[in-house]
Order: C-alpha cells, then structure tokens, then sequence
C-alpha cells in the first residue's frame, strides 16, 4: 500500500527547514545549508552521486530508508529552483543537473504552467497548478505501489499535514537556531494533533519520527 512520506527533514532547533534569502548561491537560504550537515557524510548520500566511501551508523540508516521504495516525489517550488514568478525562458531545469537523483516522476507544485521536463534516467518533472490534492492523486497513481516521498519546502509539507495527506514525518532536528526564513510548524501541538510521536533517535541530531494515528 502506498503512503506518504516525508523523510530526512532536516529543521533548525527553532523550527525552520531554510533560512531566508533562496538564491542560487545559497539553495537552503541564508545560514540553511549546515542543517544537513548530517547527511553529506553518509555512505547512503555519497551513492547517490557515484561516490565512494562514507559514513555508516544510525544516520545512515535514515538516509538510506528515504531513498528507498520510493515510486514518486512531490515538491514545492521553491524546492525546485529559486526562480520566481513566471518561468520566463524556461531554461532553469532543477537543482540536480542533467541526471537528477529521483529517477522517478517529479511533481512540482507552481501557480505557472509549464510543460514537463523529461531526464534520460527516469526522472520527469511534472508541474502542477490544480494544488496539493491533485498532486497528492497523481503522484499515487504514478507510484506503482511504491511510497511517495513529500520533500518540501515548508508550505508544501504544512499543507499535507493540515489536510492529512501525510502518512509520516521524519525530521532531523539540528542544533542550530536560524531564527528567520521557512518554519515548518507555526503551532506544532494542534498540527500534529492528528500524529503519535515515536521515541527519538539522537546522534548529532536529534531524529523524531511522527506517524499519522
């Protein structure tokens, strides 16, 4: 059965998945990029972008179960570039180059159409007007009974919460204070009301899984 998943979050101590100011110079905002400081050291990351080596351990374990039995993703687009407003001349193909990682259908969520973007390996960029819900129904007829993986940013993920499209939540609770940019979670108690908040997991973050009741 296919459930939604949103895993390796990375947020601040104080609740933001990015820091303000996106641009191409800095992708996670403004003092955002250490948040994932955990990840690029691991074996499981390392591989996805045809490297040796790295770290094995707890962290490990997360970010290889994220990348795994994944059939579909979802996004924001903001996730998707720091471009702004219309697409203009359409040249800006995503963060990931030529071989994007996902190697699967990609949904963007946007207020601009624009036509999909095909990849040699697999991954498509789809781009989606009609909002989260069709996304959401997209997404899960495009999986093939694999999970489908809700990446973000903020606003794409609060609103699958809110409407309890979210089947998991992992975040990666990092020991730094960005104390402005995107927060996750304006009131974390009535949001999460809907989720049961299994035992945490500590290594230079702190990991907190939430699985919908």
């Amino acid at each position: 059965m296919t459930k939604f998943v949103a895993l390796n979050i990375s947020i601040s101590e104080d609740g933001y998945m990015a820091g303000p100011n996106q641009s191409l110079e800095n992708p996670m905002g403004e003092g955002g990029m250490p948040l994932h400081g955990w990840v690029f050291p691991t074996k499981a990351f390392r591989e996805q972008f045809g490297n040796e080596g790295g770290e094995v351990g707890k962290d490990n374990d997360f970010v290889t179960r994220g990348f795994s039995n994944i059939g579909a993703s979802i996004l924001g687009r903001n996730m998707f570039g720091p471009v702004r407003g219309k697409w203009g001349e359409e040249n800006w193909r995503g963060w990931w180059g030529e071989e994007p990682v996902f190697k699967h259908p990609v949904f963007v969520l946007t207020h601009y159409p624009r036509e999909s973007i095909h990849f040699g390996n697999g991954t498509v960029f789809h781009f989606i007007t009609e909002g989260v819900e069709r996304a959401h129904a997209l997404a899960l007829e495009s999986a093939n009974g694999n999970d489908v993986r809700v990446g973000g940013g903020a606003s794409t993920l609060r609103q699958f919460i809110e409407l309890g499209l979210l089947d998991e939540l992992h975040l990666a609770v990092s020991p730094i204070k960005l104390c402005a940019g995107e927060k996750l979670l304006t009131n974390p108690e009535d949001q999460l009301r809907n989720y049961r908040k299994l035992e945490s997991v500590q290594t230079s973050v702190e990991h907190v899984t939430y699985l919908k009741r």
